[in-house]
C-alpha cells in the first residue's frame, strides 16, 4: 500500500495548528479512501516559543489513537529555531512516504488540492509544485516585491525558478531521495527543487489569507531569503564586481583625457574640488559593494566549510512512530 507524507513546519502557530490539523487531516482521510492509500503527517517544531509543542503531542495522542484512523501524526521538535527552510528540511528528512507534501501551518495553502497533486502523481510526475494567481491579505509592497524578485532571479540563473511558487508541493520518493543528497547550508528550496529536474508540473490556485496568528516571514527573512536565492543558483553578482571595474576604468580613462585636452586648449587645468570627490565617492562605494559581494560568497563557503548540521532535534520532545 502507498504511502503519504505531509510535513508541515511550525513556528509560534498556537493559534491556527488545532484548525490545520482539522483540515489536513479530513483532507487526507478521504484521499487516502479514495485511492486505497495510508498516511503520515509529520509537524516541525522549529523552537516555538508558545505552546505549539503541547498542542501537538496533544493532537498526536487524540488522532494516533484512533483506530478508525488511516493515517499517524508524527512530531519532529527541533533543539533550536533553526529557520523555516532547516524546518522544513528536517521534515523531509524524516518522511517515509512514496509521495511527500510539504504545506505551510497557516492554511494559506489549500490542503483541498492534495487530491488532485496525488492524481498528477500517479499520473507519472515526479513534482508537482502550487503557483498562486492570487495572494490575499498581502500588501501591495510585499505582492511587488515578490513578483520583482522572482523576475531578477530567472534572469540572473540558469535555473527555472517558477514565478509565484512557494514550499507548496509534492515530490516522489526519487525526486525526495535526490533532494535530500543536496548538502547546502544556506537554503532556498525553491530552487533547489527546480534544479534536480525530472518531470515537473504546476497547478494554479488563489492563495488565501492567513487564518490566525501574524507571519513568520517578516521584511527582513524574506530579504534573507532573496539574497539566499541569488547567492545560492547565481554568480553574476560576482562577475558585476568585473563589470563594475571595467566601467569605472573607462570613465576614469575618458575623463584623463578630456583634463589633458582641457588643459592644452584652455591652458590651465581644469578646477574643481566638487567633481574630484563625487569621483572618489563613487569608486570608494563600487569598492566597498564588490567586497561586500565578495564576502556574502566567502561567508557562504565557511559555513560550507564547516559542515556544522542542518538541524539538531530533541529527542525527548519529539515522537516518531
Amino acid at each position: 500500500m502507498s504511502k503519504i507524507s505531509v510535513v508541515i513546519p511550525c513556528y509560534n502557530e498556537y493559534e491556527v495548528i488545532q484548525e490545520t490539523n482539522k483540515n489536513v487531516s479530513k483532507v487526507l482521510e478521504d484521499v487516502c479512501k479514495i485511492f486505497q492509500m495510508e498516511y503520515e503527517i509529520i509537524y516541525v517544531n522549529d523552537g516555538s516559543k508558545d505552546n505549539t509543542l503541547q498542542i501537538l503531542h496533544f493532537l498526536q495522542d487524540k488522532h494516533n489513537y484512533n483506530e478508525q484512523k488511516l493515517g499517524k501524526i508524527n512530531i519532529v521538535s527541533l533543539a533550536k529555531n533553526f529557520g523555516h527552510q532547516a524546518a522544513l528540511s528536517a521534515g523531509l528528512h524524516y518522511a517515509k512516504g512514496d509521495a511527500i507534501i510539504s504545506i505551510d501551518a497557516d492554511l494559506q495553502d489549500p490542503p483541498e488540492l492534495i487530491e488532485l497533486m496525488i492524481k498528477k502523481w500517479l499520473d507519472g510526475s515526479d513534482v508537482i509544485y502550487g503557483v498562486r494567481t492570487s495572494r490575499e491579505g498581502e500588501t501591495f509592497f510585499k505582492l511587488l516585491t515578490a513578483k520583482l524578485f522572482y523576475i531578477l532571479l530567472r534572469k540572473l540563473t540558469h535555473v527555472d525558478i517558477p514565478i509565484d511558487s512557494g514550499d507548496f508541493r509534492l515530490m516522489s520518493r526519487n525526486a525526495l531521495n535526490i533532494f535530500n543528497t543536496l548538502p547546502e547550508r544556506n537554503r532556498f528550496i525553491r530552487g533547489m527543487v527546480p534544479w534536480i529536474g525530472l518531470r515537473q508540473e504546476p497547478i494554479y490556485y488563489e492563495r488565501s489569507a492567513r487564518f490566525a496568528g501574524e507571519t513568520k516571514y517578516p521584511f527582513r527573512k524574506m530579504l534573507k531569503l532573496a539574497f539566499d536565492g541569488i547567492i545560492s543558483f547565481s554568480n553574476v553578482p560576482l562577475q558585476s564586481a568585473y563589470y563594475f571595474g571595467f566601467i569605472v576604468a573607462l570613465l576614469s580613462i575618458i575623463y584623463g583625457f578630456y583634463i589633458v585636452i582641457y588643459s592644452l586648449v584652455k591652458g590651465y587645468p581644469v578646477l574643481g574640488w566638487s567633481s574630484l570627490m563625487v569621483a572618489i565617492l563613487f569608486i570608494g562605494a563600487v569598492q566597498l559593494i564588490t567586497i561586500g559581494v565578495l564576502g556574502e560568497y566567502i561567508g557562504r563557503i565557511y559555513d560550507e566549510v564547516k559542515k556544522r548540521p542542518l538541524f539538531i532535534v530533541n529527542e525527548k520532545e519529539s515522537r516518531l512512530n
